[in-house]
């Protein structure tokens, strides 16, 4: 059988990793867009590098649009087998993708408006539509059966609510080959989920690497960092907090943290906004599923049943709410996708506040370098946003513990269940190449002897198990 990786090598986006068996079935381990790439994105979602109407099935990790956002893309071009996932993800893949479907077909008309050369979006709402009918939700810590060679088993990874690390156990030849994909890895004592679990022994480990040199866990605590920022800039210099953040995942943590500081009696009295009608949806989804919760959680919703909530707290939606926002000088805080401020109406709130020095844009999860997010955090002092030129002026902050991702100490424990001497070869996907590069030695000090670092599209052959 062969690997190929078609996304996330030597890069933190656009997941997708395709298998071959040697009968000819071929199974895609995730789907994703590839995200803040600068001019090369359009390019590199629009080539898959494979055809994807010889596709058989997809596995699907979790619903961040890096991992799931070509589906439909995958659908209009061909493909018509099942998609596989766990039943959060499938209902936040619904509205990611219907969301994002509406935002390149706006784009386009809008762009077609202005130039004499047409442009397509990547897909429409009818197909991310016929995507959804593909879609079959396997429960996690269940033995699945994908076909009579392929068995699927999904385990909680902690990352986003419904995210799983793939497992498969492909049977060829009278052989058994053990093979499994991290997807991403979340924190080992989360603020909202559990941690990850532990997985059989694999033969072969597709192993995520966003924060393979970094550690989370010495940072003062979320609720602290947060109640900071928002008593400098909304109370002592009177401006706007601006929080860039993730519709699902990041939005409900800070919302969980400021909830918190409620309980406390700590929260500034001043107004809280959601800026994102994805992010209601998310947060609704994960109301959904308490199961993922972890004991925490569990503990404050014996005195809150909703901690998602807070007095102050309102969630905007309509167009001409989000307009009326930003031009609101009220000091506030605004929490707005996207989470690397690339796209969606955070950008908008960032171009007003981004020359003011009273106000401060808060980065709270990763950013990939060449983001808008990625910029600031560097420390550039001019920025492009809408095609304007804008001087810094405004204070830029980051929480790096509040990432989804695991730091190196808790890939390590994820990985601590392997025996490293079994495992013929672990592939590093999802970071940037110099931080593999260090994740690899620490890999090598654990025993990991075969570590492989992919290049775009290389293709590896993997040799039968037991």
């Amino acid at each position: 059988m062969h690997l190929t990786f078609h996304g996330a090598a030597r890069t933190v986006t656009g997941s997708k990793h395709l298998l071959e068996l040697n009968d000819g079935t071929s199974v895609l381990l995730d789907c994703g867009m590839f995200q803040g790439m600068g001019q090369v994105t359009d390019k590199l979602n629009g080539y898959f590098g494979f055809n994807p109407a010889r596709v058989d099935y997809v596995v699907l990790s979790h619903a961040h649009i890096d991992h799931c956002g070509l589906l439909p893309r995958l659908v209009s071009e061909g493909f018509d087998g099942r998609i596989f996932a766990t039943a959060p993800t499938m209902a936040l893949c619904r509205i990611l993708l219907l969301d994002s479907a509406r935002i390149q077909e706006q784009d386009a008309e809008y762009h077609n408006r202005k130039s004499k050369q047409q442009e397509e979006p990547l897909y429409t709402e009818e197909d991310v539509n016929k995507t959804m009918s593909l879609f079959k939700i396997v429960d996690y810590n269940t033995d699945f059966k994908i076909n009579d060679s392929i068995s699927l088993r999904f385990t909680d990874v902690g990352h986003v609510v419904g995210s799983a690390a793939v497992h498969l156990s492909i049977n060829e030849d009278g052989k058994t080959t053990r093979l499994s994909f991290s997807g991403d890895v979340g924190r080992y004592g989360d603020l909202l989920l559990k941690s990850p679990q532990q997985f059989s022994q694999a033969d072969y480990i597709i192993m995520e690497s966003t924060y393979g040199d970094s550690l989370h866990k010495d940072l003062e605590p979320i609720e602290n960092a947060l109640l900071e920022y928002i008593r400098q800039t909304c109370e002592v210099k009177k401006g706007k907090l601006i929080i860039p953040a993730f519709s699902v995942g990041r939005t409900q943590e800070v919302l969980y943290a400021l909830n918190g500081l409620e309980l406390k009696g700590k929260l500034p009295d001043v107004p809280y906004f959601v800026d994102s009608p994805l992010s209601l949806q998310a947060t609704e989804v994960l109301k959904d599923h308490p199961e993922v919760y972890n004991n925490g959680v569990k503990e404050v919703m014996k005195r809150d049943d909703d901690p998602f909530s807070f007095k102050g707290l309102k969630f905007i939606e309509r167009v001409e709410e989000s307009k009326a926002l930003t031009a609101d000088p009220r000091p506030c805080v605004v929490i707005s996708a996207s989470g690397m401020a690339e796209a969606g109406r955070v950008k908008h709130h960032i171009r007003n506040c981004i020359s003011n020095r009273k106000n401060t844009i808060l980065l709270v999860g990763y950013c990939e370098p060449t983001s808008l997010g990625g910029r600031l955090i560097a420390g550039e002092k001019e920025v492009d946003i809408f095609g304007e030129h804008f001087q810094v002026q405004a204070e830029v902050g980051a929480i790096k513990s509040m990432s989804a991702h695991g730091d190196y100490e808790d890939l390590l424990h994820f990985l601590a269940c392997q025996e490293p001497e079994k495992v013929r070869q672990l592939f590093l996907v999802h970071g940037e190449y110099d931080v593999q590069q260090n994740f690899a030695q620490r890999l090598r000090d654990k025993g990991f002897k075969h570590i492989t670092i992919p290049e775009y599209h290389e293709r590896f052959e993997l040799q039968a198990g037991s």
